[in-house]
């Protein structure tokens, strides 16, 4: 569509335009013939016009020519040929812009780099584009220029006059000027979209992951975002995430008040009734972690590492203010990582999905469709999980199909005024929760102790009759129906088809009937990196350490090996002996893993790793 369009398109006055203004259309049409009978220079001698600005007959060919080269160059046929060279044997080029080797040291292994584009990874491209859009390459997509030239003047020439000739030279003008710029730009805009496409799935599926990672649940939790110079903020929070307390304390240098800040932790952990201990994973974290697990706490009290990724944008946007007016950015932040912890997906979904970290060259692909892709993700996420309707924060509910934010708000309002919902039903008394929004969310808003065991369910109340109808055929009520394998077993879901439900719905209804409520997440594991590992310095090749993977590309895992440089394992040292096109076909986000050291690089700050198979299936029975 484009190449036909082509001819039509307005664009800037082109070399071409200013010939045909001075009459020389005809001329071209004529050279177009190459009729060896006539002469070009006596026929251009027609057309001098110095008052049209053709002074001579040299000017008069090459307006003529000019006119040849846009007309090749705007050929559905011509951009094809030369297409059809890009898509065989295209070759990206990186190379380093003279003058900025110094600065550019990070994108060294691009200063000389080339090979064919269709083999290009999204990764290795998007690293080129980064470092030419930072100044430091110099990126370009490559052919054979003599060979499609050639084939172009083929195309076009006829014969050897002196008419072909001129022809001859307009086509390869038309290559070089025209053709081969705007095609290399179609190819570097193609490649660079696919790339853009790949990187977005494989941050929209890490997001999936982390979303979807384990909670703790609700309990107690006192958190702790770790600082050395300024102190741990610390804040004790209640079963349903309500800040009840706040406090610094300062364990480390330079202040190193040890005793007073582990009999402060020994207080606020009987005082709250604590159960459990959530550390940010950033600056000091390690440091904290270990205070923490010196101080002897009851052992029903676990202590957790807490990736705080994105805490930082939670505690300083217009959602912790309104959660928190009278708190200042570091106890929103403690906040943030505490109830993290306690559920990961209430949490994450207050902060822009693409400041959590989880992708690859994010800020280097096209953002309204990376929205587009993570909102998807999110929304897809909630409604997965399901939300407690009776505690779900307003932001929480927006992500829930049919609520919006000012619906979401109501809910809100209704549950303070009136108390926690009792039942489903009650939520048709929400203003401006009509039958549409009612039937789109109910399904995916549960309510804990109501006395319809349905509630708490991802049944829908419209499906709730055939539940009670199936139980009424059991003889049983629909709580007995639910606790029942046995009696599950003995339905016979033909005899509910209807024209209005099917069987795959029945299906899915029997399904959440054998879990009613269960969130589909996993249970939370402990975890603790090595004690021999305290920096990049303590790493050394051929220990083999646990870690925790905290982001999947596609050309490897990065993981967390308890200090601040994350390790990577490339592909192709993820399941030695066998080829993994993609990680994630054996890796998930937050997995716990055992890695083995191959190589560090002080200088650069990068630690390669491999699985460590044997250690790997130990630590998985």
């Amino acid at each position: 569509m484009e190449d036909i369009y082509a001819p039509y398109k307005p664009r800037r006055k082109t070399r071409a335009d200013a010939a045909r203004e001075r009459g020389l259309e005809p001329l071209a049409e004529f050279l177009m013939k190459q009729d060896r009978n006539v002469s070009a220079e006596q026929e251009a001698g027609k057309y001098i016009d110095k008052e049209k600005g053709v002074e001579n007959i040299d000017d008069a060919l090459q307006g003529a020519m000019d006119i040849i080269a846009e007309q090749v160059s705007l050929e559905e046929s011509s951009r094809n040929l030369i297409r059809s060279f890009y898509r065989r044997g295209a070759q990206i080029y990186s190379r380093l812009v003279r003058g900025k080797e110094a600065e550019g040291q990070k994108y060294r292994d691009w200063f000389e780099f080339n090979e064919p584009l269709k083999r290009c990874a999204s990764h290795r491209l998007l690293a080129m584009r980064r470092g030419e859009a930072e100044g430091f390459l110099r990126v370009s997509i490559e052919v054979d220029d003599e060979k499609a030239s050639d084939a172009l003047a083929r195309s076009y020439v006829k014969g050897k006059g002196g008419t072909s000739e001129l022809v001859g030279e307009a086509v390869s003008d038309s290559y070089y000027r025209l053709l081969q710029p705007s095609i290399e730009n179609e190819f570097a805009a193609e490649s660079k979209a696919a790339a853009d496409t790949e990187a977005i799935r494989i941050f929209a599926r890490n997001l999936e992951q982390m979303l979807l990672a384990s909670p703790l649940g609700q309990k107690a939790v006192l958190a702790i975002d770790p600082g050395f110079r300024t102190g741990c903020k610390t804040v004790c929070l209640g079963p349903e995430g309500d800040l009840l307390h706040n406090e610094t304390i300062y364990p480390h240098p330079p202040h190193s008040e040890y005793r007073q800040a582990a009999a402060k932790i020994r207080t606020l952990t009987e005082q709250y009734r604590i159960e459990a201990i959530a550390i940010g994973d950033g600056t000091a974290g390690r440091e904290t972690m270990e205070f923490v697990e010196r101080l002897n706490l009851p052992k029903s009290v676990q202590v957790f590492s807490v990736n705080e990724d994105g805490a930082s944008i939670y505690s300083a946007s217009k959602i912790a203010r309104e959660e928190f007016p009278d708190y200042d950015v570091t106890v929103r932040g403690a906040v943030s990582i505490g109830r993290r912890l306690m559920d990961p997906l209430a949490e994450l979904v207050k902060i822009d999905p693409s400041s959590i970290g989880v992708g690859q060259y994010q800020k280097d692909v096209n953002q309204t469709e990376l929205k587009r892709a993570l909102d998807h993700t999110v929304v897809s996420c909630v409604n997965r999980v399901g939300v407690n309707v009776n505690t779900a924060s307003k932001h929480l509910l927006t992500y829930i199909s049919g609520l919006g934010p000012q619906l979401a708000q109501n809910i809100v309002n209704y549950r303070s005024e009136n108390g926690p919902f009792k039942f489903r039903k009650e939520l048709m008394k929400v203003p401006r929760m009509g039958p549409k929004a009612f039937e789109q969310s109910a399904g995916f808003l549960r309510v804990p102790g109501s006395s319809q065991p349905l509630d708490n369910s991802a049944v829908h109340p419209e499906s709730y009759p055939i539940v009670e109808r199936m139980a009424k055929d059991l003889e049983c009520t629909v709580q007995e129906l639910m606790k029942s394998a046995e009696l599950r077993s003995k339905i016979d879901l033909n005899r509910y088809v209807t024209e209005t439900i099917g069987l795959p719905t029945l299906t899915d209804i029997i399904k959440e009937l054998e879990k009613p409520g269960r969130d589909p997440r996993g249970p939370l594991k402990k975890f603790s990196f090595s004690s021999e590992v305290n920096s990049i310095d303590d790493v050394k090749p051929g220990m083999v350490l646990p870690g925790i993977i905290n982001n999947i590309t596609n050309f490897g895992a990065f993981v967390d090996i308890g200090i601040h440089t994350k390790g990577l394992v490339h592909v192709s040292k993820i399941s030695p002996g066998k080829f993994i096109k993609d990680p994630t076909q054996v890796l998930s986000l937050r997995q716990q893993v055992m890695v083995r050291v191959l190589d560090v690089d002080l200088e650069r700050q990068r630690i390669s790793l491999a699985m460590a198979q044997e250690e790997q299936e130990k630590q998985d029975k």
